[in-house]
């Protein structure tokens, strides 16, 4: 009995000490942005038919891949047999729409956050014959007409159409001007804010080119210094510093005037479409299938007015088919991103009943029938199959955490096609005949399973098998879910404690949010980054979506309504209050930590005069909305001449006087979405009121603040301010 008793001591400390080396096996590179993502499969394009897809292998290749079955029905295209082909390697590729022709491109070089220019080259299938698309290098947004015949893509701000049967290519525009005039390619807030990336659209009879022009002359131009660095050296600044200069309109500023312009492609004569005056914004041009039917969807400049009209490109008659309005903002990127030009009729999303559905209208304008009811959201819309007069969509239906696949029937009976609670996607071919389910849930990674139209599963193609057993181990943190009441309504958040939690003791707490407007942080979702880090260092971190934020009906978001900062403010110390009063927390050790629009809440949350917060840490923070962008500054605050008492009283400049606790401000010298200049002007009135802060500054780093490593850099100073204020 003694020995056994031994042996077991000596086994247990031998467990603690194997555990002990585990836990130091995972470092903060593991938790960064670059290394916590599960693996995810590749690019799928599906053919026509819907019986297979097309998938680039190696980057090198591009191969037919059964649907059915997963096998290789051969490579439609291999850089090692490629006649006129010295290029192995690829970043992407384009498939015309009848198949015919590929568009791949190369030495892509990032412009914004999501715009690039690349060289192209354009691919034969049949005659297995490679040609540069142009002998002008990098070009950005190349297009395919319908028929394959013609490729529009633009250079130095002017489009141009390369007839690829001639091999002839012709400048539709030639105003195009650096910081004057944008054809085709949206300028930065629209790229930002709408999403847009490409504004070229070919008609279906491929006689017309539509597109966009950005006239930016009255937008005022923000300059910042571009240094020699060490991430991505810059050796011509070594002694003096470079510059970046684009038009960026801060709210209340002038924005581009943009215009709906149609380029006859045998005339080669171009006509400006005229709109009503009360269009400001013009959010997304599509064509419907028929060529007398470019699609125009516009904004008023409050963004609570959408309307979408029908242009006649040949007469320029327009004609206004819907509208949408609201007391207080439409998320218009939703609505861009759900609407679908049908033969006869067309598919679009909105809020109208105090959650997003789907409604269903005719060419004509007159309303045919709402798709979706129900006190739940409509997220995604995949598709309509006419021919069994079916509905795909995502949906909150099992709550807002979750998201739920699901299709609706022609006798309206719906089906969720998703059968595991969590987070699930799709993406289905061409006839909606098979889908790929891309599904996590909170403590567990994706997972990608193909299904046919039955739902009968057909294979996983990845399970991430490895990267769950090193990241769903013992050692690593988990999420767990909680509620908690604000005001009276109740919060959804989780919370993530350190692995050897003992309720006896007394933890520090961090509260990690971004807070934003629509926004989501609490799902049933997989992720792993520095919190679960944090809570590996002794920390109990949680998470709190506030009012403002989406997916619970348009009266949970519309609160915040020219009032930024305020209903966020009150839940986020709701949220620490709540932890201050359990057992395992010490209350005098709560942070708080946000990014960007988290970053401003950390900076408001902190500067109520009823602030718990002993410490808080704010990444790239918005100090006063007059400094950020129009688009999205303006769709919930509207003008600083509208709404001045608003814009007082959402400034976190303004709230310095009532700041407590230890606060660490950091920020790339090259962010152009919140620039450098709110910290910058926060700081220097910090000084001018006699208070300190921490701070860090990332040269030549942009919002993301990402790239050699530096995120394990940036996440290890986060925790050693929290460290100093929230330990000692």
């Amino acid at each position: 009995m003694k020995t056994s008793f031994i042996n077991k001591i000596i086994i247990a400390v031998a467990a603690l000490a194997l555990f002990a080396n585990s836990a130091h096996a995972l470092q903060i590179s593991d938790f960064t942005l670059s290394g916590s993502r599960p693996e995810r499969p590749q690019k799928m394009v599906s053919a026509a038919d819907g019986t297979f897809y097309y998938q680039m292998t190696d980057n090198s290749k591009i191969e037919k891949i059964d649907y059915k079955t997963g096998k290789s029905l051969g490579a439609v295209f291999d850089s090692s047999t490629a006649r006129n082909c010295s290029i192995k390697s690829w970043d992407g590729f384009i498939m015309s729409e009848d198949e015919s022709k590929i568009l791949l491109y190369t030495n892509v070089e990032s412009i914004y956050r999501y715009s690039f220019k690349a060289e192209y080259y354009v691919f034969e299938v049949k005659r297995n014959n490679m040609k540069p698309l142009t002998a002008k290098g990098q070009v950005e947004i190349a297009t395919f007409s319908p028929d394959a015949r013609m490729v529009g893509f633009v250079y130095e701000n002017n489009i141009y159409l390369k007839k690829l049967d001639y091999d002839t290519e012709v400048a539709v525009t030639t105003d195009g001007k650096i910081g004057e005039i944008i054809n085709g390619v949206p300028d930065w807030v629209y790229q930002e804010e709408f999403g847009i990336l490409n504004s070229l659209a070919f008609s279906s009879d491929n006689t017309t080119l539509s597109y966009l022009k950005w006239n930016e002359r009255d937008v005022p131009t923000y300059t910042f210094p571009i240094y020699e660095g060490v991430c991505n050296r810059h050796k011509e600044y070594s002694k003096y510093p470079g510059e970046f200069s684009y038009k960026y309109p801060v709210a209340g500023e002038a924005n581009s005037i943009v215009t709906v312009n149609n380029y006859d492609v045998e005339t080669r004569k171009t006509k400006q479409i005229k709109l009503p005056d009360n269009v400001y914004y013009i959010a997304n041009i599509k064509y419907a299938p028929s060529p007398d039917r470019l699609m125009v969807m516009t904004l008023n400049r409050d963004q609570n007015s959408l309307q979408l009209f029908a242009v006649n490109p040949k007469s320029t008659v327009s004609k206004l088919v819907y509208t949408d309005n609201s007391d207080s903002w439409i998320n218009v990127e939703s609505v861009i991103s759900m609407t679908r030009y049908y033969d006869n009729y067309f598919i679009i999303a909105s809020e109208r009943s105090g959650f997003n559905h789907l409604y269903k209208y005719a060419n004509s304008g007159s309303l045919i029938g709402q798709i979706t009811k129900g006190d739940w959201q409509v997220t995604q819309y995949y598709g309509h199959d006419a021919i069994t007069n079916t509905y795909y969509f995502q949906t909150t239906q099992d709550g807002p955490l979750n998201r739920t696949v699901s299709s609706l029937n022609a006798k309206g009976i719906m089906t969720k096609l998703s059968k595991e609670t969590g987070w699930n996607q799709a993406t289905f071919n061409s006839t909606f005949t098979y889908y790929l389910l891309d599904h996590s849930e909170l403590n567990k990674p994706n997972q990608y399973t193909f299904y046919n139209a039955k739902g009968i599963k057909l294979r996983t193609i990845l399970d991430n098998k490895e990267y769950a057993d090193k990241y769903c181990s013992p050692e690593v943190p988990k999420r767990e879910f909680f509620t908690c009441m604000s005001d009276g309504n109740q919060l959804n958040g989780y919370m993530i404690k350190p692995v050897d939690f003992n309720s006896s003791k007394k933890y520090p707490v961090i509260l990690s949010q971004y807070s934003g407007p629509s926004s989501q942080m609490v799902k049933n979702q997989w992720k792993l980054d520095w919190e679960q880090y944090a809570a590996m260092n002794g920390y109990i971190v949680v998470c709190v979506d506030g009012r403002g934020t989406g997916f619970r009906g348009k009266a949970w978001e519309s609160v915040v309504y020219m009032q930024l900062g305020k209903y966020e403010s009150i839940d986020q110390i709701a949220v620490a209050k709540y932890m201050a009063s359990q057992s395992y927390v010490d209350s005098s050790k709560i942070g708080i930590y946000g990014w960007s629009f988290g970053g401003y809440e950390t900076l408001m949350a902190m500067s109520q005069k009823n602030s718990p917060f002993a410490a808080g840490v704010a990444v790239a923070p918005v100090t006063d909305w007059r400094f950020y962008d129009t688009i999205y500054t303006e769709r919930f605050m509207r003008t600083p001449q509208q709404n001045e008492d608003g814009y007082n009283c959402s400034s976190a400049i303004n709230a310095i006087p009532n700041l407590k606790g230890r606060l660490l401000i950091m920020a790339g010298t090259a962010d152009d979405n919140v620039h450098i200049s709110n910290t910058y002007q926060y700081c220097s009135e910090l000084t001018a009121q006699h208070k300190i802060c921490d701070m860090m500054v990332y040269p030549n780093m942009n919002h993301s603040i990402n790239g050699c490593d530096v995120r394990s850099i940036l996440y290890k100073r986060i925790l050693d301010h929290f460290d100093t204020y929230l330990k000692h």
